[in-house]
Order: structure tokens, then C-alpha cells, then sequence
């Protein structure tokens, strides 16, 4: 029997050129589509921060403000931020930051100077030591130099823990107030009035009008026969002693002509404030003798009824802290009364106490948070603002020390928030002073032990379970439709 030879299968010429055909133009499609990723992805890379980036955190640590928009927009001049830092070291939050203020402006340009290559380049705007991602802004031959740790990052002692520390990230507030102080010729002017043993400013309020762009004059009343036309308003911080009649007619005088007064005094030790009052009692407002005690557990704080927690009411000034649900601390406090003939003005109570608050006559001497003989009893108001009918207004806190550090630290800075929307009001709105620092501190998510339990079980047993169940049963299914095809 003879082997038969099965003969070779051959393709066809036909074949092999569509083959190649089909090669040539995968390979063709696939270059193209390279390339117009590549193109693409040059073209992203090129488009400002803004356009490619989200800011999805809780505080929009990356995003500006309306604000920052605004100041910005309006720029006429060439401003140049300098970024003072090592090649390596760039905070990533600044760097994207300084991105964004960038692409708002074509007359703001961001350089950085390392401090390796320039070691002096700082010396020229600071006395301060430099350190790495510090920044100076400059505009002509008007400078600031902002902090790394201190203006950008801001740490602060958390009043109700010795081992907690608040942080917060105030750059975009800095580099605002920094652009708008190097552009601005004629900054708002405040006047403080000095010669009856007033007490220095707060060390954080006195930052945030820094801060705001607020050039701090001193004035003495008894050396000028009027109040200085430049004055945008005029600040009576904790006098020790009162005004001299002279004194009070001239404040009198400015106010009833539009001029604008910002009062921060509470009861003195020794004495009284008889002629400073008098501005008050012109539009119907007494200043009752003694401290503000409120035994309303609802109405004071820190275990002290003379630590005052007063009930706000609907104003410019307030509005801000009621939204966010802030409260003010007032302490060692004057109770004032709004009697029903304003003059000429209008009287607005800013907060007031509770009914059962009582201004103890005794003052600094008083010994018990009962009511004694003489003792005056409440509602108090602790705060009023005076519209004249001239134009002019003035705002009265009947205590000086709730600005002090330690009480606004315990409002979680709402006093200081409501001294500067004092200011706000009395100067205008100015969109730099309205940014405010956000919070760096984490915020727990706080789980039942029963909760963490069923959590635990969920993804260490139950989900990769699930998972290695579903992959068994697609192996087996496919198994099966192989041996059913054969």
C-alpha cells in the first residue's frame, strides 16, 4: 500500500498583502492616537492650575476667595511676589497657591529666589531670620515681607488644653493684604486716643489691623483744637481715667459732623467715666454704675457671672458670628440703658443680657452675685451702635476686656471677629480684610465600638469572601462551557 503524500497548504499572494495591510494600518492608528495623546497631555499641562485642579477639601485650603478676585482684577500696577525658598523644599500648598494668583493677573508674577544662590536677597525687605517658603511682595518701592511660620501658618495655644495647639493656614489672607498694601497709597487711618492711662492694644487684635492694612496713629485731644480731617475713625481703647470736658465737647462736635468713634471701655477701679458717658447719654443712652453680673446659667461662662455671655441681635456687626453660631464673651462689663429719647440719632442694641442680670454698685469690691441694696437691676445692653443724623456713628462695647487675648481664645476668635466687623462698618468694607485663616486641625470621625466591630468584620471576612465566592463560580461556569463545546 503506497503513502500518499497530503499536500502543503499555501497563502495565497493575496492573503499576505491584506495581512500587511491590516498591519500597516493598526500600527498607522495606533501612532496616531499616541500622538494626539501626547498633544492632549502637553496641552493640560499647559492650562493654569485652576482649570485642572479641584479643590475638594473641607476648608478649600486651594481654592481663593471672591475676595482675593477682586483685589486682584483690579490691579493697574506690576506686582512680583518673590518665593524664598531651597530647590527642593516647595510647600506644595504654597506653590499651588501662588499658581492660582498668578493666572488671575497678568500684572502679578511670582519669582523664586533660592536663598542658597541669593543669601542676601532678603535682607534688603527684613531684619527677621528667613526661612524656607517665606515670601516678599513688592510693587514699586512699596514692600512686605510675610513668614512662613507665623503670617502663612499660624499657630495658636488652645485655651481649654495645655497640650492641644490650634493651626491654621492663612496665606491667601496674607498675600491679599500684602498686594493690596503695596498698591494702596491712602490706607485707611485710625486715631487712638492717649493721655488717661488707656491700656495697649491686644496683641491679636492689634495684628489683625496690621493685617487689614490699618495705619495706627496715636492722638492726643488736648494738643489739637480738632480731630485730624484724615482720620477715618477714632479709637478710645480702656482709658484708667476720664476725658476732660473739652475733651468730650470736641468728640461730641466731630461725631455730630459725620465723624466716626469706636468706644471699648468698661468700669475703671477708681473713679468714673462721667464726661465719656456724656457722649452716650447726647442720644438718650445711660451708663448705669458698677459691674454686670448675670446669674442666668445661659448667660455667662468660665464658672463666673461677671464673665458675660449676652444674647446678640440682628446687625451688620453681629450677623456674621449669629450665622456661623458664635458667641461673645463680655467681661467686667458697664450695663447700659436705651431710653426712649435717641435725639438726633438712632440707637441700636448689639446684645443684651438676660432679666435676672444685675449691676452690682459695688464694683471691683463687690462680694457676693446677689442682689444687695442699690444694686440696679437688668436687662443691660453691652453694646450699642449710634447712627447721627449728621452722618456720623459711633460704636460703644461697654467692656474693654473682652478684646484681651485669653477671652477671645476662649470665643474661639469671635470677639476679635466682631471688633474688626466694628471697624468694617465704621471705615467700609474693604475686600482685603473680609479673608480669614482656614483651620489645619483634623476633624475625628468617631465610631461605637459596635460599629467598628461590624466594620472589621465587613472588610477583613465578609467582602474578600464575597469576592473569592464570585471568582470560584466564574471558573466553574466557564469550565463547563468549555467541556459542553467539546
Amino acid at each position: 500500500m503506497k503513502n500518499k503524500n497530503l499536500p502543503k497548504l499555501r497563502k495565497k499572494p493575496q492573503q499576505n498583502r491584506i495581512a500587511l495591510r491590516g498591519g500597516a494600518y493598526s500600527l498607522v492608528i495606533t501612532a496616531v492616537v499616541l500622538a494626539i495623546l501626547i498633544v492632549v497631555n502637553i496641552f493640560v499641562s499647559a492650562l493654569p492650575t485652576t482649570l485642572t485642579n479641584y479643590d475638594m477639601s473641607s476648608t478649600k485650603l486651594y481654592s481663593v476667595t471672591s475676595n482675593t478676585k477682586v483685589v486682584v482684577n483690579a490691579l493697574e500696577e506690576d506686582v512680583t511676589i518673590y518665593w524664598i525658598v531651597q530647590a527642593g523644599e516647595e510647600d506644595d500648598i504654597i506653590e499651588n497657591l501662588l499658581d492660582r494668583y498668578e493666572s488671575l493677573s497678568d500684572h502679578i508674577e511670582v519669582v523664586k529666589r533660592n536663598p542658597d544662590v541669593y543669601p542676601t536677597f532678603a535682607q534688603q525687605y527684613t531684619d527677621e531670620e528667613v526661612t524656607n517658603n517665606s515670601l516678599v511682595v513688592e510693587c514699586g518701592d512699596r514692600s512686605r515681607y510675610i513668614s512662613y511660620e507665623g503670617d502663612i501658618y499660624v499657630t495658636e495655644a488652645d485655651m481649654y488644653s495645655y497640650t492641644y495647639t490650634s493651626y491654621s493656614f492663612d496665606g491667601e489672607g496674607a498675600i491679599t493684604s500684602a498686594i493690596d498694601y503695596v498698591t494702596t497709597e491712602d490706607l485707611p487711618q485710625m486715631y487712638v486716643v492717649e493721655g488717661h492711662g488707656e491700656a495697649e492694644l491686644p496683641s491679636t487684635f492689634s495684628d489683625q489691623i496690621e493685617k487689614d492694612n490699618i495705619e495706627v496713629n496715636t492722638l492726643s485731644l488736648l494738643t489739637v483744637d480738632e480731630i485730624p480731617e484724615e482720620a477715618d475713625f477714632v479709637l478710645i481703647y480702656s482709658p484708667s481715667s476720664d476725658i476732660s470736658e473739652e475733651e468730650r465737647d470736641m468728640l461730641a462736635e466731630y461725631i455730630s459732623a459725620g465723624g466716626k468713634l469706636l468706644v471699648m471701655a468698661g468700669p475703671i477701679e477708681e473713679g468714673s467715666l462721667t464726661n465719656l458717658y456724656g457722649l452716650l447719654s447726647n442720644y438718650g443712652v445711660e451708663a448705669n454704675e458698677g459691674i454686670v453680673v448675670d446669674t442666668d446659667r445661659e448667660h455667662y461662662a468660665l464658672q463666673a457671672p461677671w464673665v458675660l455671655r449676652p444674647d446678640m441681635t440682628s446687625h451688620d456687626i453681629t450677623d456674621p458670628l449669629i450665622e456661623e453660631n458664635y458667641s461673645v464673651f463680655m467681661p467686667i462689663a458697664t450695663g447700659l440703658t436705651i431710653g426712649d429719647d435717641t435725639g438726633d440719632g438712632t440707637v441700636t442694641s448689639l446684645f443684651t443680657t438676660s432679666d435676672s442680670a444685675i449691676s452690682k454698685i459695688a464694683g471691683y469690691d463687690f462680694q457676693t452675685y446677689d442682689k444687695e441694696e442699690g444694686d440696679i437691676d437688668g436687662p443691660f445692653s453691652l453694646g450699642v451702635v449710634v447712627d447721627t443724623d449728621g452722618g456720623g456713628q459711633m460704636i460703644w462695647f461697654s467692656s474693654s476686656a473682652f478684646l484681651e487675648d485669653m477671652y477671645n481664645a476662649y470665643s474661639s476668635g469671635a470677639n476679635v471677629d466682631m471688633a474688626m466687623n466694628a471697624v468694617s462698618s465704621l471705615i467700609g468694607e474693604r475686600e482685603a480684610m473680609a479673608i480669614r485663616s482656614k483651620s489645619l486641625n483634623y476633624n475625628y470621625l468617631t465610631i461605637s465600638e459596635a460599629a467598628s466591630s461590624t466594620l472589621q468584620t465587613l472588610m477583613i471576612g465578609v467582602i474578600p469572601l464575597l469576592y473569592l465566592g464570585i471568582g470560584i463560580c466564574v471558573i466553574v461556569i466557564r469550565r463547563r462551557k468549555q467541556n459542553e463545546t467539546v
